[in-house]
């Protein structure tokens, strides 16, 4: 079956839910996108006056509330339930993001964007798994990868609002606190949108809510086939009565929450985040004006896009795990391409400008196109129903938690020992994942795992 038809397949109430929820995605990547214009405006000296190293808090301390708040959502979200944890997550977004907008000095913006961290990174952590509950088998991957195309598609719309803002009132140093306040819209739109979704089924289940979710699955489209199967697998396995303890001495899931684990990782070495944490900065670092570096975002943002789209619809017809192997082989290429670019000096500013911007969408192209749609896609196939909230939670801790590491030391990275070594050294750790996903990550594997962890 097509995207097109599976598409059709949908009631009309399904497809609201999903794109309401896909404003989780959409926040995560307008909040990561915009400190990308927002952060050269706020360094000058006559607003809070950033060193290389405060860029790197306050950039970084976003990530931090995010380990936090990807550790913490699915617990929450076991408690109170998918919908109300969403809402909330809403609420923290549109509060601390104004926090942010009007934060005074460099202390009280890196303790905001901490708080705000913690919305970006439940979020991050939610919404796939919210979506895949919801969505009846036929249409699964198609819904769970309009998460990762809102992902894109949330720093791309951040990138031009930054290129506008930062062109037209580029001379009005305070214009980044606009930059960062914008942020709060489609958070308050999330927030009313929240109320009308259903909540999740399997979760209703999992209460022992029968009634209930038999009524969401009928609005959402499932036949009752599988409504007695989830009920099966679901409902008559109170989720609580796994602990820890349990998880962590069975073999497959020890084994699937490694692999979860290391799925993270392999998202966030590919140094994806720190294109797009710094991309400003690194090409003004290039040789390109602050007025040309913000316009060349949203070519970035734009390829990437287009990417996420066109590599979301094949990720739906083949192996997972090839392409994921092919996504980060197209990684390693054109990060060896930029750094020699950078590095060997052979062409004029102008030339090497636009082989900078050429390599960059390339390699943006591959990863938000292939490697990050599908790494959130096993994510939420891998782990057994009854653990998948728990287990999802530590997965995303863990993007987040490299993500801090890698956004902390980025800046300080380029100016020791330059873009070019950073880019190389990026290289070389999408490698060493292309050896993961090859030898540790097989599909088969990981279905016995989950079948035995089903159990």
């Amino acid at each position: 079956m097509d995207s097109g038809s599976q598409d059709k397949s949908q009631t009309s109430f399904l497809k609201y839910c999903v794109y309401v929820i896909s404003l989780g995605g959409f926040l995560f990547g307008y909040d990561t996108g915009v400190i990308n214009g927002a952060l050269a405006f706020m360094s000058k000296t006559t607003e809070l006056n950033l060193s290389p190293t405060l860029q790197g808090i306050v950039s970084s301390s976003l990530i931090l509330g995010a380990c936090i708040g990807a550790l913490g959502c699915g617990q929450v979200a076991d408690h109170i339930g998918r919908r109300r944890t969403l809402r909330l997550i809403a609420i923290i977004f549109t509060i601390s993001t104004i926090l942010c907008a009007i934060a005074p000095n460099f202390w009280l913006m890196a303790f905001f964007r901490f708080v705000l961290g913690i919305a970006v990174g439940a979020a991050s952590g939610i919404s796939p798994m919210y979506l895949a509950e919801i969505s009846p088998k036929a249409v699964r991957t198609v819904n769970v990868n309009k998460n990762a195309v809102a992902i894109v598609l949330g720093q791309l719309i951040a990138f031009i609002v930054n290129a506008v803002l930062g062109n037209v009132w580029g001379n009005w140093t305070p214009i980044w606190r606009v930059m960062i306040f914008s942020a709060s819209i489609p958070a308050i739109v999330l927030w009313i949108g929240s109320f009308k979704i259903a909540n999740s089924p399997i979760w209703a289940l999992a209460e022992k809510q029968y009634k209930k979710a038999k009524g969401i699955f009928k609005k959402l489209g499932f036949n009752k086939l599988a409504y007695t199967k989830l009920k099966e697998d679901v409902g008559e396995d109170d989720e609580s009565r796994v602990s820890w303890k349990t998880i962590l001495k069975n073999k497959s899931l020890r084994y699937l929450l490694i692999c979860g684990m290391l799925i993270a990782l392999i998202q966030q070495i590919s140094g994806v985040n720190a294109v797009m944490y710094y991309g400003t900065i690194l090409m003004e670092k290039v040789g390109m004006g602050q007025g040309g570096s913000l316009y060349a975002n949203i070519l970035i943002g734009f390829v990437s896009l287009i990417s996420s789209i066109v590599g979301t619809r094949m990720i739906d017809q083949y192996n997972h795990s090839k392409m994921l192997a092919i996504g980060l082989i197209g990684n390693v290429l054109f990060l060896l391409l930029l750094g020699m670019t950078m590095k060997v000096a052979l062409f004029s500013q102008l030339i090497t400008n636009a082989l900078v911007l050429v390599f960059l969408a390339l390699f943006l192209a591959c990863h938000q196109g292939i490697v990050s749609p599908v790494t959130w896609l096993i994510l939420t196939e891998i782990f057994p129903n009854k653990i998948k909230a728990r287990l999802m939670s530590v997965s995303t801790a863990t993007v987040w938690l490299s993500n801090f590491v890698i956004s902390l030391i980025f800046p300080i990275l380029i100016s020791v020992v330059g873009i070019a070594v950073v880019f190389f050294v990026f290289a070389v750790s999408n490698g060493v994942s292309i050896i993961f996903s090859t030898f540790v990550l097989k599909h088969n594997k990981l279905r016995e795992a989950y079948e035995d962890g089903k159990k």
